[in-house]
């Protein structure tokens, strides 16, 4: 190391470098105190190119149609060099076409067929990207001859690839050919052996490089050029041989091995040429003694020593690159030692199980093992093995086992012992295991895994269904875990269809795992049917075919069809033939549709569980259309104006009208006639017509059928029915009208009956008009009453008020003339204070009462009398005693509570209610009798006015 070589780390900085002396092959070694290594080989060369000599370079002549190479010739370099020649003054670079051409191999640049433009001075430029330099060299001059042009002849290949190409793995193959020729040659490129070229290749503009990327051993072979024009071709071949630095497919590594043990390694390596191998010790070459063999990629040394441990290369090498693999031989030499691999300090058994107990010490060389159990040697038997590792295997282990195991090592350096503690435990049984079910649908249901167990052992119950885990913790909707420490039941709640299948118990302990599983076949009704399809539609029929869906476990039994219109209330049955559709049939003919109804359809399945879900619908389709085959039905009519027959039916329902432009038929004819009147009703919706005639007799009997038709034509008519032709209104008004008052919001009108003809006008009945004097108000009520009722009661009137009355008859022409209105005055009030200060005596079972007389206001009724209205506790039934007097008695019931009302009795009808009074059973009440004074709402306002009044005048006086 000098100021010219200097390290900086593991690096070498090499200053003011010296292209003579520095040039070379450079290796690293690498040294500690376990050994020496060597790096991969560096080597150094330097970049540059020198200048152009400056002599004037000799003009070239040639003829127009001759091709010409004008050469480049570049100066002493070293390093990658790039071409380019720019033509006269031009500062661009002559463009590369199928004319003209730049080797980058040779720089020249190659005109094919020179034309008059060509004339003029060409420069050849050189750039060495290592040595970042360009130069230039001094212009050549290209002229033409003037002694003619050249004829066409055939091409002549100028640039042409080696015949031999050492090409690497993954490297970048580039192939030139370049032809003259006139016309100007086409160049085209094959592979020898027939094989087509690697769709990898690119060409350049001209086709005269070939271009390989990423070059591998199915790319290896020989290759043409073919340059052709009109006078012939000519050919450049050249084979590319396939070549590959050493790649590592095994290397060594570090090894640690005991004392008078031996060594193997082996590394080996992929390369074109094969790679040969070299082995290396602390960075030198390796010397062969008798432990010390070496065969091509393999080493061997037998007995080792310490003194063989250190860093050890395999070096793999061919003509183009050499590789080093590294590793450590490490030679250990001690005494046995259980600090780092203890035995185990408790190790669990179950009873009938196998054990091994590892004793593994770090010994050098290994150490001879030997146990005992207690304080008593262990020798094989039939259940006891010493391992070759040194571990202790029992077989079928029994309580008696149990105890403490001690393993003794031993080797020329020292002994070492080491304990550990063997616990046996009872084995885990699956008791009641899972069983195969078969359930419905919808029902809950437990399946069992119950174990016996060492209760010194915790268990584990692992679930799965169709091999997969049950994750309780995510909050499955249908499985619970039930059960205790030994019972892990799986419920499943309101189970389903695609609950169907295996379910595993797994039982997990510490020492092992068992499981038991069983299957649940879930059955439920059919799934929907498919592919529903509708076919052969006339006005009332069509045919309909499906497919089964999933019989889900229990076979189809029997299909049903339903249908849906825009008038029906959801999906109906429907007919079929044949009639009964047993599971096994998946077509039929529905019968009984409406003509020219649009009309869906879907098919349900069931089998013994049930009824399935529906199919999706059929596509929408309408039947075709026909006559009406309904007649209106409930002909009426009657009533109207003179000259008028009105008649009404119920209109047909649009999904009974068969077809389009539905319309109705009116024949009608008087009674006693032979001739029909025929009308057409060209409206769906009607379902009145009137028909007008001057000449009718008012209540003339006439016979009256209604019909049908629509496009296809009529249908059939109604039963004929006698309908009247409008009448006239009543000429005649009643007589006797007469009218009285009962209370204060009730009166009743009365009048005689009028003895009527046709003449006359038709009576139906009467109507009776009310109303007040009052102008202000103007109430006028109207009630009608049928047939010959003469009177009628009016309620919901006003006290002490005048209402006057009339009363006129009506048909269904309208009314008559009213009768002279009579008047009568309503009575007034009732009393509007309830009896007061109600005493009752209980004694035995009779009841006395008594209270204070209503006094009435001026704009009341006198009171005539009162009511006491009396009830059990436990009944509905009110029972009522009238008297005139202020008392009364009743016989009370031993065993019951009686609840007792006041009101009074008047003119103007009942007033007021005292307030309910309960009168307790007679049990509950000593037997010498008790008297009680209810007191009222009225009298406790008396007393409370009383009271104020003597407070305030108290006051005052002070």
């Amino acid at each position: 190391m000098s100021y010219h070589y200097r390290l900086d780390g593991g690096s070498l900085a090499i200053s003011s470098p010296r292209t003579d002396q520095d040039i070379g092959t450079y290796q690293c070694l690498a040294t500690n105190s376990l050994g020496t290594i060597l790096s991969q080989k560096a080597k150094l060369q330097f970049a540059y190119i020198e200048d152009f000599e400056t002599k004037t370079r000799s003009t070239v002549s040639v003829r127009e149609g001759q091709g010409v190479v004008l050469l480049c010739g570049p100066p002493p370099h070293f390093g990658d060099l790039s071409y380019a020649w720019t033509f006269n003054d031009n500062p661009l670079y002559v463009q590369e076409d199928n004319r003209r051409f730049v080797s980058q191999e040779t720089g020249n640049l190659y005109i094919a067929k020179v034309e008059p433009s060509d004339v003029g001075n060409y420069t050849c430029f050189i750039t060495n990207k290592e040595a970042q330099r360009s130069v230039q060299g001094p212009p050549t001059p290209l002229v033409q001859r003037t002694d003619g042009v050249m004829g066409e002849y055939e091409p002549k290949i100028e640039v042409r690839f080696p015949e031999t190409i050492q090409a690497a793995k993954d490297s970048f193959v580039k192939l030139e050919c370049f032809a003259l020729g006139n016309p100007v040659p086409d160049i085209s490129w094959r592979r020898l052996d027939g094989s087509p070229l690697p769709g990898k290749v690119k060409y350049s503009k001209s086709q005269a490089i070939l271009e390989i990327p990423n070059f591998q051993q199915e790319d290896e072979g020989f290759y043409e050029c073919i340059a052709s024009n009109l006078r012939g071709r000519n050919l450049a071949k050249g084979q590319l041989i396939f070549y590959a630095p050493p790649e590592w497919e095994q290397k060594i590594q570090d090894t640690y091995l005991s004392i008078y043990d031996s060594l193997f390694w082996e590394c080996k390596a992929s390369g074109k040429p094969d790679p040969w191998y070299t082995w290396l010790k602390n960075g030198e070459r390796l010397n062969l003694d008798e432990r010390i063999q070496i065969e091509n990629g393999t080493l061997i040394i037998t007995m080792l020593n310490v003194s063989d441990s250190g860093i050890y290369q395999c070096a793999a090498e061919n003509k183009y690159q050499i590789i080093y693999a590294n590793a450590e031989l490490k030679v250990l030499a001690s005494a046995p030692d259980f600090s780092k691999n203890p035995l185990k300090k408790y190790s669990v058994v179950q009873v009938g199980g196998d054990i091994v107990i590892e004793c593994k010490p770090n010994a050098f060389p290994r150490a001879t093992i030997s146990w005992k159990r207690g304080i008593e040697s262990l020798r094989q038997s039939k259940r006891v093995f010493l391992l070759e590792d040194g571990s202790l295997k029992i077989y079928n282990v029994t309580r008696l086992d149990a105890g403490l195991y001690t393993c003794i090592a031993t080797n020329q350096f020292g002994v070492a012992k080491n304990t550990g503690s063997l616990i046996i435990k009872e084995r885990t049984v699956i008791t009641v295991p899972p069983s195969t079910m078969d359930v419905t649908v919808g029902e809950s249901i437990v399946l069992p895994c119950q174990v016996s167990r060492d209760p010194s052992v915790d268990v584990v119950f692992v679930w799965s269904f169709n091999g997969d885990v049950i994750d309780f913790k995510k909050g499955m909707a249908h499985f619970e875990r039930i059960g205790g420490e030994s019972v892990g039941d799986l419920m499943i709640r309101n189970i389903q269809l695609n609950h169907s299948g295996k379910y595993l118990c797994t039982v997990k302990t510490t020492l092992e795992s068992l499981s038991a599983d069983g299957d649940i076949i879930v059955r439920g009704p059919p799934g929907p049917p498919e592919d529903v399809r509708v076919k052969h539609i006339s006005s009332t029929t069509c045919q309909l075919s499906w497919r089964p869906g999933s019989d889900n476990n229990s076979p189809i039994q029997i299909f049903s069809i339903q249908a849906r219109t825009p008038f029906s209330v959801g999906w109906q049955a429907v007919s079929t033939v044949p009639e009964i559709l047993n599971g096994k049939t998946f077509n039929a003919t529905v019968v009984g549709l409406n003509p020219w109804v649009e009309y869906e359809f879907r098919v349900v399945a069931g089998n013994s569980i049930g009824i399935g879900e529906p199919s999706k619908p059929s596509e929408l389709l309408r039947t075709k259309s026909s006559v009406p085959a309904l007649a209106p039905t409930n002909i009426n009519g009657g009533g109207g104006s003179r000259s008028e027959l009105i008649i009404t039916w119920e209109s047909i329902p649009e999904e009974l009208q068969n077809g389009e432009d539905f319309g109705y038929i009116v024949m009608l004819r008087p009674v006693g006639s032979t001739t029909w009147t025929k009308e057409r009703v060209p409206s769906v919706e009607s379902s009145r017509f009137i028909y007008r005639n001057e000449n009718i007799i008012p209540l003339s009997p006439f016979e009256v059928k209604v019909g049908v038709y629509n496009k296809e034509g009529e249908g059939p008519l109604s039963t004929a029915s006698i309908i009247y032709s409008g009448e006239d209104e009543p000429q005649l008004a009643p007589r006797g009208t007469s009218v009285q008052s009962f209370s204060a919001s009730e009166m009743e009108v009365s009048w005689n009956a009028i003895a009527w003809n046709r003449n006359t006008g038709r009576v139906l009945g009467y109507e009776v008009l009310y109303w007040t004097d009052d102008s202000k108000e103007s109430m006028i009520g109207k009630i009608r009453v049928s047939g010959n009722i003469t009177t009628k009661n009016i309620t919901g009137l006003k006290a002490n008020t005048v209402y006057f009355a009339s009363v006129r008859a009506y048909n269904t022409a309208g009314t008559g003339p009213s009768s002279p209105p009579v008047n009568v005055t309503t009575k007034k009030s009732p009393p509007s204070q309830p009896p007061a200060n109600i005493a009752w005596k209980l004694t035995n079972s009779k009841l006395c009462l008594n209270w204070e007389h209503v006094k009435t206001m001026e704009n009341e009724s006198e009171v005539l009398g009162y009511k006491i209205l009396y009830r059990q506790n436990r009944q509905s039934k009110t029972h009522i005693l009238e008297t005139n007097n202020t008392s009364a008695e009743l016989l009370v019931p031993f065993e019951e509570d009686y609840l007792i009302e006041i009101r009074t009795v008047s003119d103007g009808g009942d007033g007021s209610s005292s307030e309910e009074i309960r009168i307790p059973k007679m049990s509950s009440l000593s037997s010498r009798g008790i008297s009680v004074l209810e007191p009222s709402i009225h009298f406790l306002s008396v007393v409370l006015t009383i009271f104020v009044v003597l407070l305030f005048s108290h006051l005052y006086d002070e």
